[in-house]
């Protein structure tokens, strides 16, 4: 393997083990509460869609990630007469909350890097609500439309595009650029209030 594959699944593994407890909270979140036995497909499942190749013992990460999430306080178990179910604690729901919020989803350095970050999709016409959210959802985190499917942003927002993938169950139909320069970005700086 040379070392631009080798640098790739360094990448790939490193995002998805930052991924995997905000896609459980986003799954738990999105239905109530789950079992361990229909979360961890979930879960994997959503890797997949982020373009992640599941790989061996990844039942056992989500349940690993599952307890940390427990420890921090963020789900507890909750018995029924149907079987043992993960569920949101308040403090869980309030960060996923805070997350499509923009409260946590995206912290502004005290110092702009000069980088851009771009969000590019391609979603079919049958996709037309779907896209139109997408649209409103990153409308309402402070995003600027360049043009039709293609928006700008000065601050590293990859988690909550991560999770708006996964939320929204997109990931190949959805890019995220980083750029240095962007041609004419006078009126972006002033917008952002980066002069």
């Amino acid at each position: 393997m040379n070392a631009m594959g080798k640098l790739e699944k360094e990448v790939k593994t490193r995002a998805r083990k930052q991924n995997i407890q905000k896609i459980i909270l986003n799954t738990i979140y999105g239905v109530g509460l789950m079992s361990v036995a229909v979360l961890a497909p979930n879960v994997i499942g959503a890797l997949a869609k982020l373009g992640f190749v599941p790989g061996r013992n990844q039942n056992y990460k989500v349940k690993r990630s599952l307890t940390r999430l427990v420890e921090e306080g963020l789900v507890f178990w909750e018995k029924t007469s149907k079987g043992t179910f993960a569920r949101l604690t308040p403090k869980g729901r309030e960060k996923i909350e805070m997350l499509y919020a923009g409260e946590a989803g995206i912290k502004k350095p005290k110092h702009w890097d000069g980088k851009w970050r771009i969000v590019i999709y391609d979603l079919k016409e049958r996709k037309r609500g779907l896209r139109d959210k997408l649209r409103n959802t990153l409308a309402s985190f402070g995003f600027i439309r360049l043009q039709h499917s293609v928006w700008i942003y000065p601050y590293d927002c990859e988690d909550l595009i991560m999770l708006i993938k996964a939320d929204f169950k997109i990931g190949k139909d959805i890019l995220y650029l980083i750029v240095e320069k962007v041609e004419n970005d006078i009126w972006l700086k002033r917008s952002f209030g980066l002069l």
